[in-house]
C-alpha cells in the first residue's frame, strides 16, 4: 500500500538544511527504499510503500539527531551504512553513523565505511597490538592514523610515531640528493599525506617540530623503547622477519601499535622473507594480538579501484 508520511522540521534553519541536502543525505534513502522524498516549507514528505516509508521516517529522524549532535554525514557514508543495514537487520543508522572517530577538532570526523573497517576500529580500541592485512584502498593506514590522533586528543598517549620500511632505499639511497632525512622523505610521504588530510597542516607541523608526532623509517626504531605512544607501522609486508621482531619488541608501557600491510605487494628481494607473512604464522595464537583481514569488498577509493584489485586477483590465479 502506498502512503504519504509528513515529517515536521523544528526550525527554519533545519528546514533549510534538509532542503539543501535533499540531493545529498536524503537521496540514498530514495535509492535504497524506492520512495520519493520532497520538502515544502518546514515539512518533509515521504511517499511510497508503507513499510519503507515508515523506516525512512525513522532514518530521517536519526540523521536529524546526529546533526544536532554536531555530525553531518556525507551522502556516501549514509549509502554505505544503508548497505550494511540491508545485509544485517540488527544494525541501525544512528549507531553506524554515530560510530565516528573525532580528529583535529569537533568538525572533522572519520567514519568506518564497511563492516570490516568497523571491526578493525573496535579491535584497535580493545587490543594493544592489531595487525591489518589487505589490499590497497581498504583504509588500513588511514583509520589507524585517525585512531592515533584521537588517542592523542583524548590524552590516552603523549605521542604518535609513524614508521615505514624504506626497502627501495638500499644502495639507491646514496644516489638521491640531500641529507639522510631528505633522502628518505619520499618513502614517508604517504604518512604525511594522511596526517595532513586529518589535521590542520600548521598544527601538525608544530607537533612534528616538538617531537609529539614522529615520522621515521623503521630502521630508526632500533634500540628504542616506545612508552606512552601510539605507533603505526605501515607497508609492513616490506619488513624482514628480523625487522618485524625488532619492531614488536620496542613496545613499552601504555603503548599501542597498529601494523598494516598487503602481502600481495612485497618489494623485498626474492631471497628475503616478509616479516608480515611470518608474524601471522608466529603470533597467531598469542592472546592480546588481533589480526584483521580486509578484502576487495572493503576498498573505499574510486569505484574502479575495487575492480582493479579483483582483476589482478583473477589474473594471479591463472
Amino acid at each position: 500500500m502506498t502512503v504519504t508520511i509528513e515529517v515536521p522540521i523544528d526550525s527554519e534553519k533545519e528546514s533549510a538544511f534538509f532542503n539543501r541536502e535533499l540531493g545529498g543525505c536524503l537521496k540514498p534513502l530514495e535509492e535504497v527504499f524506492q520512495i520519493v522524498i520532497s520538502t515544502r516549507g518546514n515539512r518533509i514528505f515521504i511517499q511510497g510503500d508503507e513499510k519503507n516509508a515508515k523506516l525512512t521516517e525513522q532514518l530521517i529522524h536519526d540523521i536529524y539527531d546526529l546533526r544536532k549532535e554536531g555530525f553531518s554525514a556525507h551522502p556516501e557514508d549514509i549509502r554505505n551504512a544503508l548497505r550494511s543495514m540491508k545485509k544485517d537487520d540488527t544494525l541501525n543508522l544512528k549507531n553506524l553513523l554515530g560510530n565516528y572517530i573525532q580528529v583535529a577538532n569537533n568538525k572533522k570526523h572519520i567514519l568506518p565505511k564497511t563492516e570490516t573497517q568497523r571491526h578493525y576500529v573496535e579491535c584497535i580500541k580493545r587490543y594493544d597490538i592489531v595487525i591489518g592485512i589487505g589490499p590497497a584502498g581498504t583504509g588500513k593506514t588511514y583509520l589507524a592514523m585517525a585512531m592515533a590522533i584521537n588517542a592523542y586528543l583524548k590524552k590516552r598517549v603523549s605521542r604518535i610515531i609513524l614508521a615505514r620500511p624504506a626497502v627501495e632505499a638500499g644502495e639507491k639511497l646514496g644516489y638521491l640528493p640531500g641529507n639522510m632525512y631528505e633522502k628518505i622523505n619520499p618513502y614517508l610521504r604517504p604518512l604525511y599525506d594522511a596526517l595532513y588530510e586529518m589535521m590542520d597542516v600548521e598544527k601538525a607541523a608544530a607537533l612534528i617540530e616538538k617531537g609529539v608526532i614522529e615520522i621515521a623509517p623503521l630502521a630508526f626504531m632500533r634500540g628504542r623503547t616506545l612508552n606512552d605512544a601510539f605507533v603505526i607501522l605501515d607497508e609492513a609486508q616490506n619488513t624482514t622477519s628480523e625487522q618485524m621482531k625488532m619492531y614488536l619488541t620496542r613496545l613499552g608501557f601504555n603503548s599501542k601499535t597498529v601494523i598494516t600491510g598487503d602481502i600481495t605487494q612485497i618489494d623485498l628481494p626474492q631471497d628475503r622473507h616478509s616479516g608480515l607473512i611470518d608474524v601471522v604464522r608466529v603470533l597467531k595464537d598469542i592472546e592480546g594480538i588481533k589480526f584483521v583481514h580486509f578484502s576487495d569488498k572493503d576498498v573505499v577509493r574510486h569505484k574502479l579501484v575495487q575492480e582493479i584489485v579483483k582483476a589482478y586477483e583473477r589474473s594471479e590465479k591463472h
